[in-house]
């Protein structure tokens, strides 16, 4: 318990904004780092889910790519590239590494967003005369957005807990208060600094729950509440009012 109280105290401390690792620094650095690494990978890895998904061709491929790169270790991967491209290139070595792990998640929810699209809506939509085009953008992505977004939650996740690795090869990100407190033997700021990463990642997982939330279309967040038994918040409106 002493030792919670004294992390606490060492993260609100007035240090943590100045010294040679001021927190907003760190903060940024394990922000930019992520949020680099994801859009890289989704500029990716949506393109190629929403052809597999729109054409169903390549799935298999994608499935077996995306298992093979879950399987790989993070840290080693990082390990890998920094001895192959240099020391001098670590942060290059970071962000393909970042990237490479971040692809399975958006991959498999771009492709499987579309996959779960009801096919009779697809047909229908193709019997009113829509191209494939207006099919995939009017319908496909919007109603296979909300997978999308999670595999961008998970991948997101997945980067900002690995950019706290990064740590051990090059100065960067919260994992810094991590690597000083093992070696210099600082339970405060060890606990401290794996305190600020599970913060950061609850805020993010956070964020991305409540979008994945809001992308999902009216009409489909209207289905699911008659088929659970709920009246839509239209007809729950116009009921209050009358009874008021």
């Amino acid at each position: 318990m002493n030792y919670l109280i004294e992390a606490f105290a060492w993260i609100f401390s007035p240090d943590r904004f100045s010294g040679t690792v001021p927190l907003p620094a760190a903060l940024a650095q394990q922000l930019g780092y992520t949020a680099l690494a994801v859009l890289i990978a989704a500029l990716i890895a949506i393109p190629l889910g929403w052809l597999i998904g729109h054409t169903g061709r390549g799935r298999e491929v994608a499935v077996a790519v995306s298992g093979a790169a879950r399987a790989i270790p993070s840290f080693g991967l990082l390990v890998l590239l920094v001895l192959v491209l240099g020391v001098v290139k670590k942060p290059e070595a970071a962000i393909i590494t970042f990237v490479v792990l971040a692809i399975p998640s958006i991959l498999a929810g771009a492709y499987s967003g579309f996959e779960a699209v009801d096919r009779r809506t697809i047909d229908a939509a193709r019997a009113l005369g829509m191209t494939e085009w207006q099919v995939l953008w009017r319908v496909e992505v919007p109603l296979g957005l909300p997978l999308l977004v999670g595999g961008l939650r998970s991948a997101t996740l997945q980067v900002v807990a690995t950019v706290t690795i990064a740590a051990y090869v090059m100065p960067v990100g919260l994992g810094q208060y991590i690597i000083t407190g093992l070696q210099l033997r600082q339970l405060d700021v060890l606990i401290g600094g794996a305190i600020l990463v599970a913060a950061l990642a609850l805020v993010l997982d956070g964020l991305f729950a409540f979008a994945q939330r809001l992308v999902v279309p009216t009409g489909v967040s209207a289905a699911a509440r008659v088929s659970a038994g709920k009246p839509p918040r239209e007809v729950r409106k116009r009921s209050m009012s009358t009874s008021s």
